[in-house]
């Protein structure tokens, strides 16, 4: 789970990257709307950064049960797990750009983790995501099966109602019925 809402953080942060980096409207737009530089510097800030609920969510996972966690270590681990998001995904972005493709996927995330040094984190997401493909593969076939089965189960329906039908007509033979 945390690893594909890493792969759809990286995603939203070099999108964003990249509409910053092309036209630069974000930065004029908050100008003309908030008319302060300190204002637009302060929104860059929180929207680099991921969101504070959810890193404390994930370091209280980790620690025991009583264990309580402060405000600034959450403020600080924020920092560094949207640093490293950002480096992370800023290299496999640069990968991406020099292969001319437009999307960030997995394989990419993992190749950056091992090109900048990162081999611990490489191996056990490269494992990761090919479990999570193949569970996306077998919730494909899954699903697939359901709808064929309750395709299988309306048409016996029908056949059986038209069969009741049928049924019902000969036992009138043309006669009406009040």
């Amino acid at each position: 789970m945390y690893c594909s809402y890493f792969f759809s953080l990286q995603y939203l942060i070099w999108r964003r990257n990249m509409v910053d980096n092309s036209n630069n409207i974000t930065g004029a737009a908050s100008s003309k709307i908030n008319g302060s530089e300190g204002v637009i510097k302060s929104l860059d800030q929180e929207q680099r950064l991921l969101p504070i609920a959810n890193v404390g969510r994930i370091m209280k996972q980790i620690l025991p049960p009583n264990a309580k966690i402060s405000k600034e270590a959450k403020e600080t681990m924020q920092e560094c797990v949207s640093e490293f998001v950002s480096f992370v995904t800023g290299e496999a972005s640069d990968k991406c750009r020099k292969e001319r493709r437009k999307t960030v996927n997995g394989d990419d995330v993992c190749w950056a983790l091992a090109a900048l040094g990162f081999d611990d984190y490489a191996g056990p997401m490269k494992r990761y995501l090919h479990r999570y493909r193949e569970q996306e593969i077998d919730r494909a076939i899954q699903e697939k099966a359901r709808s064929s089965a309750q395709a299988n189960h309306n048409l016996r329906l029908n056949e059986a109602n038209r069969h009741l039908r049928g049924s019902i007509d000969e036992v009138n033979d043309g006669t009406e019925v009040m």
